[in-house]
């Protein structure tokens, strides 16, 4: 992962300015004894995504998409670890979060095509449904054909 504290480098097209990153520390959750009653270790990363300069409306809306669940209503996305008993580790992990999600959101995924079942596979389904009922009609009883 490539990250200065200037900007991210998210795809090919798309880099963001380390400004339009927000962080907020809390304290985590959790067993850790005084570390937790006292540290503010959890990270929560903060990212506008529908002010943010750096994104296309085409990218936008494809990150809207993908990310609704994290968004809220004010369009800003959420990512926060707790993982660490380390703040500035806990930083570090949002941030990759982060440009995996984006990562992930902006791929241009390709259109399927549906395609018709082939002959052969026509044939192999019809041929087991036949010996699947053959199997069936064998076990049957017949009463009055003695």
């Amino acid at each position: 992962m490539q990250h200065s504290s200037t900007s991210l480098h998210i795809t090919a097209t798309v880099e963001l300015p380390a400004a339009e990153l927000r962080f907020r520390t809390s304290r985590s959750s959790g067993p850790g004894g005084q570390n937790v009653n006292k540290l503010e270790t959890r990270v929560e990363l903060l990212f506008d995504v529908l002010h943010s300069s750096s994104l296309s409306n085409e990218q936008r809306e494809r990150i809207f998409f993908v990310l609704a669940s994290r968004i809220d209503a004010a369009g800003v996305l959420h990512i926060s670890s707790q993982r660490s008993r380390s703040q500035w580790e806990n930083k570090q992990v949002t941030i990759e979060k982060l440009v995996s999600l984006l990562r992930d959101a902006l791929k241009i995924r390709k259109k399927r095509i549906k395609t018709a079942p082939t002959r052969g596979s026509n044939e192999t389904r019809v041929q087991t449904k036949k010996k699947h009922s053959q199997k069936k009609r064998l076990r049957k009883v017949h009463l009055g054909d003695e």
